[in-house]
């Protein structure tokens, strides 16, 4: 069996090629897909073999987040059957994913569109990262970074009950999204005054809860600028290069400041505990979230392409700061 999928060939470079479906093994899974979509951040760092990153080894094959119909089934899958619809974590942008019966989970819910359900792993992570901050009802929250997963803590933290909910990013476009989805505020965080913005929201007290989804050390620092005392800091962005020094005496040690390192793999494999949900038990509650229309997907979606695209678009990715961030590769009409 034959199936197209994306590879990253050398550094700034994918094709889309041609390769091998083996056969599988007792406890995996075959899925025909429908959609995978980008994560930028992640993908953008591998393509361009960046720091923390794999390395400067090809080739690479990512596509972490995706749906499709499972068409063949492992003797000993039991949770699973031929023709269910499911989420695929950590699969690849290819046609044909093969995954064990524990990186899938059943879309039950025929409401809830393929293209939404598409974007389900990829919330999850930003669910992770605001569940690590322990939110009350009426703490302060700030999402550094609104790509994919910070978009989604900007709903997240509202559906957890924080006031005010602030959203930070240079781009203007991805400011004005957030408003629309959920912010109460929105500022650049390359104003000079940006942490007196942030505090003049907060009553002057600081950010009780901060998601910083960046990956950029300097907007680290900013985040320990804003935060108020005892205040906490997920660390969700992967911080491929850490190049900014911070004086940890006084924005750490003494405002008494927590650090939580919010890396998706910090999950327990079995069972979910207060603060701390597995991977599955995530997925299950976004999507009853979206039948429920209390997260939307549908405004993030910024386009839909061809696999054939992938060369022009990870050109793009690398090279384009305004990359449209909701990208998903369309694979029902690839052969």
């Amino acid at each position: 069996m034959k199936s197209k999928k994306i590879v990253f060939t050398a550094a700034h470079q994918a094709e889309l090629l041609e390769v091998d479906v083996r056969e599988i093994k007792e406890n995996e899974v075959l899925t025909e897909m429908e959609y995978t979509v980008i994560s930028g951040g992640t993908e953008r760092a591998n393509i361009m073999a960046l720091p923390n990153a794999g390395g400067n080894k090809f080739p690479k094959s990512l596509g972490y987040c995706g749906v499709g119909r499972i068409i063949q089934i492992g003797s000993s899958v039991t949770t699973v059957s031929v023709g269910d619809r499911v989420l695929v974590y950590h699969g690849k942008h290819m046609k044909y994913n093969i995954t064990p019966e524990s990186k899938v989970t059943k879309v039950a819910n025929d409401a809830i569109s393929s293209l939404d359900a598409a974007f389900v792993v990829i919330a999850t992570m930003g669910l992770g990262g605001v569940r690590k901050l322990e939110i009350e009802l009426g703490e302060s929250a700030m999402v550094m970074g609104l790509g994919l997963l910070g978009i989604f803590a900007v709903q997240f933290c509202r559906l957890s009950g924080a006031y005010p909910v602030i959203a930070a990013d240079l781009n203007p476009t991805r400011r004005e999204l957030a408003l629309k989805l959920g912010a109460d505020y929105a500022f650049d965080p390359s104003d000079p005054d940006f942490a007196d913005q942030v505090k003049a929201v907060t009553n002057g007290k600081g950010v009780c809860a901060t998601v910083e989804v960046t990956g950029v050390s300097a907007a680290m620092k900013q985040a320990l600028e804003c935060a108020s005392w005892m205040g906490r800091i997920a660390l969700l962005g992967c911080t491929r290069i850490s190049d900014c020094s911070i004086d940890y005496y006084q924005q750490v040690h003494r405002p008494g400041v927590k650090l939580i390192g919010a890396h998706n793999f910090v999950r327990p494999k079995f069972e979910s505990y207060p603060h701390h949900w597995t991977h599955q038990d995530d997925c299950k509650a976004i999507l009853d979230l979206i039948a429920a229309g209390r997260i939307q997907v549908a405004p993030i979606v910024s386009r839909v392409v061809s696999p054939e695209d992938a060369p022009a678009i990870y050109d793009q990715l690398c090279d384009d700061p305004h990359f449209p961030m909701g990208t998903v590769f369309d694979w029902r009409d690839i052969q």
